[in-house]
């Protein structure tokens, strides 16, 4: 078998439908879009939300909540139970964490969350600790300091 040779499966494609090509091809003059009308004329029909002129339901329910999108701070997280892979390091900066590939991107700054355990006392800094961190790191007698 050679490329040449090679066609798709019987059935499986279709000539594409040319309208607007002559009145010799059954899909002249209207081009298949019948006649006048919304639907037939450049820019077809509108949208799913066009309500006929009527002002759409989602500008006429009202705005609510709030949005603190230009002022988001998104954390690089960080679990204890990570920090124990780090073995011998008595302090830990978010420079050691991306030297030895903890985290990846550090985003806005590091978060340090309380899943896992502590097992010796290390002095952390981050940008922000969960309480429970905070009382895991404290009881194994390390030191938990935001930058």
């Amino acid at each position: 078998m050679k490329i040449q040779d090679l066609t798709p499966a019987a059935g499986s494609t279709k000539k594409v439908k040319r309208v607007g090509r002559g009145m010799g091809s059954g899909h002249g003059k209207t081009a298949t879009k019948g006649h006048k009308g919304q639907k037939a004329r450049s820019g077809g029909p509108k949208g799913p939300s066009f309500e006929g002129g009527q002002t759409p339901l989602q500008r006429r329910l009202p705005k609510r909540g709030f949005k603190n999108y230009p002022f988001k701070r998104e954390y690089a997280i960080l679990n204890l139970s990570d920090l124990e892979m780090l073995g011998d390091v008595d302090v830990i900066t978010p420079e050691v964490l991306l030297e030895r590939r903890i985290v990846k991107t550090p985003k806005d700054g590091i978060k340090v969350l309380g899943g896992g355990t502590l097992g010796k006392a290390v002095t952390i800094r981050a940008h922000a600790f969960s309480a429970s961190a905070v009382e895991k790191i404290n009881a194994a007698g390390g030191k938990a300091e935001v930058i």
